[in-house]
């Protein structure tokens, strides 16, 4: 049992690791979810990487607090660039962090993948991960949104494999627009009154033929097309 307690976020992402050997956290967050996968038995080994020794520093304290110097390995470099061949790897987490972001660190060492899984986390640009995933040999087995007020987060997790995705799917979620939950329901209302608003501000400031207005008035009937709204 573990004696570290996760926020809704990081719990959702921890229960959707599967039972493996190693997993390695790129960009930890004081290594909490690392150290909580190795101490409830789900993985053996773990490594976390940070990119800057301040954060690496917090993760070796959390790590040498709960015992587990030998087991979680904490290393300095840039995003993959943490891993070897040799440590056979099988499942990595990005969490908590931009989608670009995530799909950069993914693409500077992909030469290392396929994983066996891959767990991710986008805060934005969702829609990019799974673009790249697709591209990348990746299929998109599941996805879950978590709520940790005031946010909702998405969660991709992805296996070797082939896959086609609309483009619907690529901004929505192939698994989660099929659910549509209150979850999903509630981002997306959310998002189209986001984006009404800056479409009110435009309309106001006679902006209605700019290239930036139509942008939004067609994410906006994206929005509600899938919302059957």
């Amino acid at each position: 049992m573990s004696q570290i307690k996760l926020s809704p976020r990081l719990q959702a992402v921890a229960d959707l690791v599967e039972t493996k050997q190693k997993v390695a956290d790129i960009g930890s967050d004081h290594a909490y979810l690392a150290t909580y996968l190795v101490e409830s038995g789900r993985v053996a080994e773990a490594i976390v990487g940070e990119v800057a020794k301040g954060p690496l520093d917090n993760a070796k304290k959390t790590v040498a607090n709960s015992g587990l110097s030998t087991k979680i390995d904490c290393r300095l470099a840039d995003g993959l660039f943490a891993l070897k061949a040799e440590d056979r790897v099988e499942t990595v987490v990005i969490a908590g962090m931009g989608g670009l972001l995530i799909k950069k660190i993914l693409n500077d060492n992909r030469a290392l993948g396929p994983f066996q899984q891959l767990v991710l986390q986008p805060n934005t640009d969702q829609d990019a991960v799974r673009s790249w995933l697709v591209a990348n040999g990746y299929r998109i087995s599941q996805e879950q949104l978590v709520e940790e007020q005031p946010h909702r987060y998405e969660i991709i997790v992805a296996k070797p494999g082939q896959e086609e995705l609309s483009d619907a799917d690529r901004i929505f979620g192939p698994i989660l627009r099929k659910e549509a939950g209150p979850i999903f329901q509630a981002k997306w209302q959310h998002e189209q009154a986001r984006l009404q608003l800056v479409l009110d501000r435009l309309e106001e400031a006679n902006q209605k033929t700019n290239a930036k207005y139509q942008e939004v008035a067609a994410k906006i009937a994206q929005i509600k097309k899938e919302l059957h709204s």
